[in-house]
């Protein structure tokens, strides 16, 4: 019976790339789109994330308020529990 080859992780492309290969894909990169179109492109990705950070931080800010708006509204409801038993002792 034949064994189909067993694809071993350390022999495959990925993982043999290294620094010449890196640079290889870089220059290419740089001819097929251009300079220009490469830092639009990264402005792009620099926005997006600020906007992500901000979008964290404005849920972060919401889910705190929400605490403090549950907080008040539990002493609320023990003020008018406490006046509640006070009219009751009347």
């Amino acid at each position: 019976m034949v064994r189909p080859p067993v694809l071993d992780v350390e022999k495959t492309m990925l993982n043999n790339i290294g620094l010449p290969g890196l640079l290889l894909i870089a220059v290419v990169v740089l001819v097929l789109f251009g300079r220009g179109k490469i830092s639009s492109l990264m402005g792009e990705v620099g926005k997006g994330i600020t906007s992500f950070k901000k979008g964290i931080n404005e849920g972060e800010e919401d889910i705190k308020n929400a605490s403090d708006d549950t907080a008040e509204l539990s002493d609320d409801a023990a003020a008018v529990t406490e006046i509640k038993t006070d009219k009751d002792k009347v």
